[in-house]
């Protein structure tokens, strides 16, 4: 095995993510599938990771995370919170490093990740697509610019599977803007209108959460002032942008020995 490839293991290996990740490693010049893990119970344990694909890769799905985590560099996580910090521990142990792209997170989970990149290099993000990055830039700068006379709503719409709500990405995206504001997004959030709300406070950030079908992941920033209506947008239509986006993460943790990172970070767009 040449030293130059990225040994990369892969968490969630049978899920619909996990395949997709599986195959943007098989893809890559620079990259060798080194790891593959799924679930105690998972029909797919004993398998080839890349059976689906009707080749061989000599790696078999395993659920025992030390053995899954034997041969790899990096682990590209994309599962529950409670399954990433089950492997974020034994990454720490290892030397592994850690790329995280599940969400759902709360705030302890959130310093328990925080603590683990002190030991391993960890990238943490909502959204791994290098377009979100960009709309986050852009989020800060019209935050700025609209800072009175305009409501701010977000609407974001995922397929049926998704199991939190709002995205992770949307609730990144309302951070982003209240810091902007100098608010916390804690003190400012709607997450729901039924009733009689009476008129809306104008210094709140409102969500809409939208689930249905195969929406891969659909995001809109609306400043609605008087007169005009600004939209910031961003949508998905293949999950492949996540994974181009895990992989050059992994690339960028190669070489860090620890500390938390995102993707400005890794696009050199970091304040």
């Amino acid at each position: 095995m040449s030293a130059a490839l990225v040994r990369i293991a892969i968490a969630g290996a049978s899920g619909r993510m996990g395949r997709m990740l599986i195959e943007a490693v098989e893809a890559a010049a620079d990259c060798v599938l080194a790891g593959a893990l799924d679930v105690p119970g998972s029909p797919a344990l004993g398998q080839d990771a890349t059976a689906w694909l009707g080749q061989a890769s000599g790696v078999t799905i395993v659920s025992d995370i030390a053995q899954g985590l034997a041969n790899a560099e990096v682990l590209i996580d994309f599962t529950r919170p409670e399954g990433t910090l089950a492997h974020l521990a034994v990454c720490r142990a290892k030397g592994v490093k850690l790329v995280i792209g599940t969400t759902g997170f709360t705030e302890a989970q959130k310093a328990e990740i925080s603590a683990g990149a002190q030991e391993t290099a960890v990238f943490m993000a909502p959204n791994m697509s290098v377009g979100v990055t960009v709309v986050m830039k852009l989020l800060d700068m019209a935050a700025r610019a609209l800072n009175e006379g305009y409501d701010i709503e977000i609407i974001e719409a995922h397929h049926r599977h998704k199991v939190d709500a709002p995205s992770g990405t949307a609730l990144a995206m309302g951070e982003t803007v209240a810091t902007a504001l100098g608010r916390n997004l804690k003190d400012c959030a709607v997450y729901g209108r039924e009733g009689v709300t009476g008129e809306r406070d104008p210094s709140t950030i409102g969500f809409a959460t939208i689930r249905g079908g195969d929406v891969v992941g659909d995001h809109t920033v609306l400043f609605a002032g008087a007169g005009e209506r600004i939209e910031i947008k961003h949508k998905s239509s293949s999950r492949a942008i996540y994974a181009q986006g895990s992989l050059r993460a992994a690339r960028f943790l190669r070489n860090r020995a620890s500390g938390l990172y995102n993707m400005n970070d890794v696009l050199g767009l970091a304040d």
